[in-house]
């Protein structure tokens, strides 16, 4: 079998690329049973986030899909020409697919370098792939692999203290753009995990004025309850706007909550001065020409770039310590990966081999040689030729394996057991040809 990873993130392509292509977990179970209807023998994880989407997929070496089928399907899938985001994907095969998703899952691939959410990112993808039974033995494997690797890179290693958050760098942001912000009116659009990690964050700087606004009400109720913070219903969030100091979204949708002409008529209301929104929602939130209106300043999750770095120079040994443990459990990953694919291919070509030599010794005791006496030595001694010419031929499949991957060691074996199948078969009709080479 072989192993790909087919997408994009905040590295490879801006936002609006991202959040065109993005899934919701309702368009993740449907495009996993349409690529299970069209591809019955593969399996596939899609993974979808802020920050990134990316389709995995292991499936035949021969026959099975391949990177340009699964980013054909992600174009079909959203109705977008390829060639409109062709450019910002990146392919990963086999080895480098799984020191990928080793590398995403244990944060060291993610934004904010040590940030938690995207275990639990992961795991979700990874739960609602199993749902719809889209994967199997290799990407189970492969996804609980990736969650004990980055179990130990977060026990073994420093990578998680301090703001290692989007939401922590976002309101990193705010304090460095707003001078004030402990008596600040701030809004906070969204009460899921982001929403409740960005009310941790404000409280944790002295934000005194935090109002949650969420779709669903109860849910707002209840994480506003827990920290002791206000909370209104989804329908007043434009008039809570009016009075805001600071907006941050978490909370996107298919299409911008605010738009820059009707934005700028609820600004016409305001007393508050200045007003800063932080959208981290992907999709966006905001229509990103709202940006344009005078006091009003919009960043996107694409403009946390300066915070970002610091903590990326700040967790620079971490990093380097958590990518050699990538590299342990990657290889792990393909001595168990390779020998599930070649030991069967290499079961059968011994058997094959014992066979072809079975039918040669048949072949020379007939006639006048059918009683000899010294049949019984010659087959011990053909055994042992062909264990020894066996041993040769693994050795260098395993060469092959080392330098260019169990992929192509597995094409190699592959095709000296179809080659000696024939042979025996040709054998078996009476036959005498020299094997292909």
């Amino acid at each position: 079998m072989k192993i790909a990873v087919v997408g994009l993130n905040h590295k490879t392509a801006p936002i609006d690329i991202r959040e065109r292509l993005a899934f919701d977990s309702a368009r993740i179970v449907n495009a996993l049973r349409r690529l299970k209807g069209r591809f019955g023998d593969a399996e596939f994880v899609l993974l979808s986030t802020c920050n990134r989407v990316e389709l995995y997929c292991a499936g035949k070496i021969i026959g099975g899909p391949g990177p340009e089928d699964m980013a054909k399907f992600l174009s079909d899938f959203h109705g977008i020409e390829l060639k409109d985001f062709q450019q910002f994907l990146y392919i990963h095969t086999d080895q480098n697919a799984v020191r990928h998703l080793l590398t995403v899952t244990s944060s060291l691939d993610s934004l904010v370098v040590g940030e938690a959410q995207i275990i639990g990112q992961v795991k979700e993808s990874y739960r609602l792939a199993c749902t719809v039974k889209s994967t199997g033995k290799v990407l189970n494997r492969l996804f609980h692999c990736a969650f004990t690797t980055s179990k130990k890179i977060y026990s073994s290693t420093s990578i998680s203290t301090g703001r290692v958050s989007v939401a922590g760098v976002a309101v990193e942001l705010a304090t460095q753009l707003f001078a004030d912000i402990s008596s600040a009116k701030v809004i906070v659009i969204g009460a899921g995990k982001m929403g409740e990690l960005l009310v941790q964050h404000l409280l944790h700087i002295n934000c005194k004025n935090i109002t949650i606004v969420n779709r669903s009400y109860d849910r707002g109720q209840e994480t506003a309850r827990r920290y002791d913070v206000a909370v209104r219903k989804w329908e007043e969030l434009e008039e809570q706007l009016i009075g805001a100091n600071i907006v941050i979204a978490s909370a996107g949708a298919e299409d911008y909550l605010f738009k820059k002409d009707s934005f700028r008529k609820k600004l016409g209301r305001r007393r508050a001065g200045a007003l800063l929104v932080i959208d981290i929602a992907v999709p966006r939130s905001f229509e990103p020409a709202i940006n344009e209106l005078e006091n009003v300043f919009l960043y996107s999750i694409d403009d946390l770039t300066a915070v970002v770095e610091q903590n990326r120079k700040a967790r620079e040994d971490d990093i380097a310590q958590g990518m050699q443990i990538v590299g342990e459990k990657v290889a792990e990953f393909m001595e168990w990966f390779g020998a599930r694919d070649i030991g069967p291919l290499i079961g059968r070509m011994k058997k094959n081999f014992v066979h072809i030599s079975r039918n040669e010794i048949e072949r020379f005791f007939v006639g006048d040689r059918q009683d000899a006496s010294c049949r019984e030595v010659m087959e011990v001694m053909v055994d042992r030729i062909v264990s020894k010419l066996l041993h040769c031929v693994i050795e260098n499949v395993n060469t092959v394996a080392k330098e260019h991957g169990p992929a192509e060691a597995a094409k190699l074996v592959d095709s000296i057991v179809r080659q000696s199948e024939k042979l025996s078969a040709e054998t078996n009709n009476g036959e005498d040809r020299d094997c292909e080479t």
